[in-house]
Order: C-alpha cells, then sequence, then structure tokens
C-alpha cells in the first residue's frame, strides 16, 4: 500500500476509531492501529507475533483489529461497485482488451480458502478439499485487480463453483439483470462474440448463463 493510500484511510475513518488519552495510558494512534490491522489482514500473523513486533498487548490488538475491520467495512463498501449498465461493462471489457488483449472479457473470477478455527459442531461443514477448516472468499475483478464483486463467508467444503451458484451475481446473470452489453464484433472483425467472464474449471462452462455447452464444444 502506497503512503497516499495509507493517509486516506486515516483521513476516511480516523473519527470513527480515534480513542481519547485517559489517566492511566496514551489512546494508540489512529495511524498505529491501521497499521496493525493492514499487517494482521495481509500476513495473517498471530496476535503474539504482533504483539512482539509493535508492542502492543495481545488483547488490545483483538479488539483494535475487530474494531477497524468493523469501520472499514463500513467506510469502504461504497468503494466495490459492480457494474449495472452496458456502457460500464464495456468499459470494463476495453480495461482487458487494452491490457492483456483479452476481447469481451469483463472479470475474471475466482474463490480463495481463508483459513478460520472450526466453529463449534460443524466440522463437516468447513473442512475443505485441502484439509483445513475455512470459509471461501469469491470474487470478480477487472483488468486492474479491483474488486467488482464479492461473497465471503460460504463453508469451506463448497467448491468454488457452488460457491458461486448462492451469489447474487449469479443470480442476477440467470435473470438477466446485469445490464450486461449485447453481442458484438469482435476488434477489427466481423465475428460476433458474446462478453465472458473468465474463470478456472472449477467454474461450469455457460453459454448466455442458460445453456450449458456440450462437451464437445467445451
Amino acid at each position: 500500500m502506497s503512503s497516499a493510500d495509507f493517509e486516506k484511510l486515516i483521513r476516511l475513518f480516523a473519527p470513527k476509531v480515534a480513542k481519547k488519552d485517559t489517566k492511566f495510558r496514551s489512546a494508540i494512534p489512529v495511524a498505529e492501529r491501521l497499521a496493525i490491522t493492514l499487517r494482521f489482514s495481509a500476513t495473517g500473523d498471530s496476535f503474539s507475533s504482533l504483539d512482539y513486533l509493535t508492542g502492543v498487548s495481545k488483547q488490545s490488538i483483538s479488539s483494535i483489529v475487530m474494531d477497524v475491520c468493523r469501520e472499514l467495512i463500513q467506510v469502504l463498501k461504497s468503494c466495490i461497485k459492480l457494474p449495472s449498465t452496458p456502457q460500464e461493462w464495456t468499459a470494463v471489457a476495453a480495461d482487458f482488451e487494452r491490457r492483456w488483449q483479452f476481447s469481451h472479457c469483463i472479470g475474471a473470477m475466482d474463490g480463495k480458502h481463508v483459513e478460520i478455527e472450526c466453529p463449534p459442531n460443524s466440522v463437516s461443514d468447513f473442512i475443505n478439499y485441502k484439509g483445513f477448516f475455512s470459509i471461501v472468499l469469491l470474487a470478480l475483478v477487472d483488468a486492474n485487480y479491483n474488486f467488482l464483486f464479492v461473497d465471503i463467508g460460504c463453508q469451506g467444503r463448497i467448491s468454488d463453483g457452488g460457491v458461486f451458484k448462492h451469489t447474487k451475481l449469479h443470480t442476477l446473470l440467470n435473470s438477466k439483470q446485469l445490464g450486461l452489453p449485447p453481442i458484438a464484433s469482435l476488434q477489427s472483425s466481423n465475428f460476433l462474440a458474446p462478453y465472458v467472464i473468465v474463470a478456472d474449471d472449477a467454474f461450469a462452462l455457460k453459454k448466455n448463463y442458460h445453456e450449458t455447452l456440450f462437451p464437445s464444444v467445451q
């Protein structure tokens, strides 16, 4: 993260997380609270490790991470905006064409297992194919890795394709409510092609999100 982005985050949410000094102790500055949270989010370091690194107690770090994450969600939730018009989607596709030379691509999608402690009485629900307990983060990103859509929290035992089928994005695609642009000619060609989302083989190949392609076509 750049220093400019870090300072911008501080300005956005400082009023909500700043603490006042007491006669017993000085409050941990907002910048340090944010830095601790970002370090935890980026590395997954244990609170004990962060305690050693920062000199802030594990108990305080636990509270800081929860408070800062809660406020970041509220402050930044408007930053993730799913396109909803043909013009917005074609702008996404233009970025893919320009940066990756991939025509008519409106997003790249994949899932990521986030390791967790097993919730009580739910061993079989959260154990994934890799053998650890997790929830799934499913994301659609643009050509510059910016999130267009995120779904977090599905049980780790469910495949990426299964997670996708239970998302709002899948519902909107199937009901044709995403405002996607119509089939159009590829650049410098008369060949008509639909706009597509790229993903790995964990996701079923679909045609117009209604008709599954035959294996011979796949």
